[in-house]
């Protein structure tokens, strides 16, 4: 789960992470209410949780009254790289100097968290990764003993922060691992963790991503969940409890089991495709759950077909073929071509019981992603 930047400065604030004033507003008129609080200046930033919003437009700063609603206006109600902007975050402008990088995540090659530091905060951290390396020092985490004090210490200072902030810095770094283990977090980071003329460090943005499977643990986050939700779809697949990642294509993906739905992205790729979504519908799925999977697809409005594959196990190829004909045979029209790729348990009896008006079936997956591509593209049915 991917908290919005409102949701993770309110958990980093809560933790004694120095944040911005801000408040998080729906209206224009709200927007501006809030920024005359808060006193100017201000930015009003887009809360959708994708990269380089500034460069898209959905971060201004703003001097005045005029300003803000001018800048609320064109923010609000936006298409931000494919996301709906419905809410804006009004924060007190920071006055810096200087704009670092400071981040905890899972290093799975070596089996152990890493915090990371950087100079060159500001900017995609993985931008910097890529072209400068060394720009980025990394200090491993022994998972059962913490992050002590002295290897933050040493992050930050071979990092090359200035030593008259590099002490609390060092204490932001902390901090972001003591929640990453208490929060149950995949992912923290605050990029730019700001330095003002006054010698302070401020965290003027704020990721945090919360690993679903140990939400349990956590209520106080678990609640958020439905408004950490980008858009109707995840906010659906929340509700059915589905695998679900949205993507830019136009191919619709059904399968059951991620390496399966994988593949078959993979595949939709190779054959000139663009696979509209990740959708794992998991292993033993009944027919209601095979029906809530494509009412999810379908209402996707980029896709243009669906590619159905199962590989039975525990999940039967009978009880998908009934879910796929419940849910077609509420359709006057079929709103996308399915095709469909059954293999493994019962595959036979599935085959035989689905209705062949409503899909297409291919005995293999290259078959089926190829039609489905097809399909996509324009090709007849």
């Amino acid at each position: 789960m991917k908290l919005h930047e409102y949701q993770a400065k309110g958990v980093f604030a809560d933790a004694g992470i120095p944040v911005p004033d801000s408040t998080l507003a729906s209206t224009v008129d709200g927007a501006v209410e809030a920024a005359e609080e808060i006193g100017y200046p201000v930015a009003i930033k887009a809360q959708v949780q994708v990269g380089g919003r500034g460069k898209a437009g959905g971060i201004e700063l703003v001097d005045d009254a005029t300003e803000a609603r001018e800048a609320a206006e064109s923010i609000l109600g936006m298409d931000l790289k494919g996301l709906y902007v419905d809410r804006v975050l009004v924060e007190a402008a920071v006055d810096f100097t200087n704009e670092l990088y400071v981040g905890v995540t899972m290093d799975r090659a070596e089996g152990k968290p890493v915090a990371m530091v950087s100079t060159r905060g500001g900017v995609n951290i993985e931008e910097v990764a890529a072209e400068d390396p060394d720009a980025i020092v990394r200090e491993h985490i022994d998972p059962a003993f913490g992050l002590h004090p002295y290897q933050a210490r040493k992050a930050v200072f071979d990092a090359g922060i200035d030593r008259d902030v590099a002490i609390d810095a060092a204490s932001i770094l902390t901090q972001l691992y003591e929640l990453w283990e208490e929060k149950d977090a995949t992912e923290i980071e605050v990029n730019p963790l700001m330095v003002t003329g006054d010698g302070e460090v401020i965290a003027a943005d704020a990721v945090m991503n919360i690993d679903d499977d140990a939400l349990f643990r956590q209520p106080d986050l678990a609640g958020m969940e439905e408004e950490a939700a980008e858009d109707d779809l995840e906010a659906k697949a929340n509700e059915y409890g589905f695998d679900y990642v949205r993507l830019s294509g136009n191919t619709g993906i059904i399968g059951n089991g991620a390496g399966l739905v994988m593949t078959t992205l993979d595949l939709v790729d190779y054959y000139g495709g663009s696979p509209a979504n990740f959708l794992d519908i998991g292993g033993g799925a009944k027919a209601e759950r095979v029906t809530n999977a494509l009412d999810m697809v379908f209402s996707d409005e980029n896709v243009d077909s669906v590619v159905f594959n199962i590989f039975g196990g525990i999940t039967r190829g009978d009880e998908v073929a009934k879910g796929i004909n419940e849910a077609l045979e509420q359709f006057e029209e079929i709103p996308k071509p399915v095709v469909v790729r059954l293999a493994g348990t019962n595959a036979e009896e599935g085959m035989e019981i689905l209705n062949t008006d409503l899909v297409t079936v291919e005995k293999t997956l290259e078959e089926a992603v190829q039609r489905a591509v097809s399909y996509a593209e324009g090709g007849d049915q």
